[in-house]
């Protein structure tokens, strides 16, 4: 079972995660994971916090002359910004907790909820792990599972399809291509990525903030990963909560989505062919790469919608938790639009999903294992 656990909170010395379950004899590519971590911090709308960290991935364990040895992998990122925290911060007795307290909830965030849950009366215990700094630790590990799809010329990518109102209509997927990256939205559209541009500009002018879509697209999927047996190994649903799990996603959609609500079957389902070149194919890909569950061949598609970042500039209302007075919203560092950084993260956590579920199909120890299985499979499938 692939699978991993992180820690660290926004402020704390750095963010960690191990890593077990990858094969032994996968080359990780640091170069693109540390790609990865530069792209999340990038896109048109961020932070101050973005000028500040400047993110790498460290190895620590599990890994020798860049080839995993089958042990569990450690990975750390290092935040930069400890050095002004760790007073406050300490995790020893003696930290000058009162130089940072926190106890004004701000709208939208975990601070109230969390700080009820787990009795705190000082919301920076809750802020400082709900922050979506932790997303720089599952980019990183998302890179890894990138590293290991690789091997079997499977691709991953993500882009940004709306910002606010405005919205890229049509996409050609056979056409995207790393080069979104080169545009300030990583859109694929650059004439609407230059609207959307004016319409961060003008939220961060009022003070606020926005939100939009982007999209994850994976091709190169063997046909039958996933399955339909069990609620819990349905891929469509280990993809959306991966997803969900994102700080400020509040929809995810795969194929078609929401607009098959609208249309009726013969408008929505892909008609199936067979040819001896081919084998069997569809002519559309509304279901978005997935039936029942599983992994049906064609490109994977899937949208995630992000909300405004909840910290504003012009501050919403709020009741501070110790005195129950009306209050402003307290602001701590933000960006106007993070929708460019969230794809990067779904692309990372979509990876991961997928990496699992191809390790639950094919299995191995070694790199070597794996290959000789998803191999033999590729010649059954293609023997059908």
């Amino acid at each position: 079972m692939l699978r991993y656990l992180s820690a660290g909170e926004s402020h704390g010395p750095a963010l960690t995660a191990i890593v077990e379950g990858m094969p032994a004899g996968v080359f990780l590519d640091t170069d693109l994971i540390n790609l990865l971590l530069k792209r999340r911090q990038g896109g048109y709308g961020r932070g101050k916090r973005m000028e500040i960290e400047k993110d790498k991935v460290e190895f620590l364990s599990g890994v020798r002359n860049g080839i995993t040895l089958g042990s569990p992998i450690t990975l750390q990122i290092r935040n930069k910004d400890w050095q002004n925290w760790q007073d406050s911060m300490s995790p020893y007795p003696g930290a000058k907790v009162e130089d940072k307290v926190v106890t004004k909830p701000r709208p939208g965030h975990a601070d109230l909820p969390g700080a009820i849950k787990y009795h705190q009366r000082d919301m920076r215990n809750i802020l400082e792990r709900a922050s979506a700094r932790e997303t720089a630790l599952r980019t990183a590990v998302g890179g890894l599972a990138k590293c290991f799809l690789e091997q079997f010329a499977i691709w991953t990518l993500a882009h940004v399809v709306r910002i606010g109102d405005v919205e890229v209509k049509e996409v050609d997927y056979h056409a995207l291509s790393p080069a979104v990256y080169d545009s300030p939205l990583y859109c694929s559209d650059r004439k609407l990525s230059g609207k959307m541009v004016e319409v961060i500009d003008k939220a961060k002018r009022a003070g606020d903030s926005i939100g939009g879509i982007f999209e994850v697209v994976i091709g190169g999927l063997p046909v039958g990963l996933g399955s339909h047996v069990q609620w819990d190994r349905r891929l469509d649903g280990r993809l959306a909560g991966a997803l969900m799990s994102i700080p400020a996603i509040k929809g995810v959609e795969i194929g078609m989505g929401f607009k098959a609500a609208a249309l009726p079957g013969s408008k929505v389902h892909d008609q199936i062919y067979y040819s001896e070149n081919r084998g069997f194919y569809r002519t559309t890909n509304n279901a978005g790469g997935l039936e029942g569950g599983i992994a049906n061949g064609e490109i994977l598609t899937i949208r995630a919608a992000m909300k405004p970042i909840p910290t504003l500039y012009s501050p919403l209302l709020s009741v501070d938790f110790i005195s129950k007075e009306a209050f402003e919203a307290s602001v701590e560092r933000s960006d106007t639009c993070a929708v460019p950084a969230a794809s990067v993260v779904g692309e990372c956590v979509a990876a991961w999903e997928i990496a699992r579920a191809f390790l639950e199909k094919f299995g191995g120890d070694h790199l070597d294992e794996v290959k000789e299985s998803f191999n033999s499979y590729q010649e059954y499938v293609k023997s059908i």
